[in-house]
């Protein structure tokens, strides 16, 4: 199974219009994703970073899932968000080369931390 660890701050994911500029406040922080799509431009950052008046959903919280592993790892995202589901807990992941991501909403941690825990992970406080 696998070790995690939670990220400090909370964290905002953000949606604009495909043909929107990505705005500076976007870059801040110690870990950010901005993915552009034909249909929008999500942007994950700090909470704090966000201004208000723009379209996102607050309040969520990270679980960085230690690695690296291979691209070719299979299951590790699927060993994470399995027992999460089956309990109603929603997540957003971000997957990067060396590792994964799991932003659930503040009210799940401690939930969550108990399903992940007894699926048999490790978190690390």
């Amino acid at each position: 199974m696998f070790t995690l660890s939670m990220l400090p701050h909370a964290w905002a994911i953000c949606r604009f219009n495909n043909d929107a500029t990505i705005p500076a406040w976007a870059y801040n922080g110690p870990l950010f994703t901005i993915t552009r799509t034909a249909e929008e431009l999500s942007i994950v950052t700090v909470d704090k970073n966000v201004p208000d008046g723009v379209k996102c959903e607050r309040d969520w919280r990270c679980l960085k899932v230690h690695g690296p592993f291979e691209l070719s790892a299979v299951g590790v995202v699927a060993s994470l968000a399995g027992p999460l589901a089956a309990e109603g807990i929603s997540i957003f992941v971000i997957s990067t080369f060396d590792t994964d991501y799991v932003l659930l909403k503040q009210h799940d941690v401690a939930r969550a931390f108990e399903v992940l825990t007894a699926a048999g992970h490790s978190i690390l406080d």
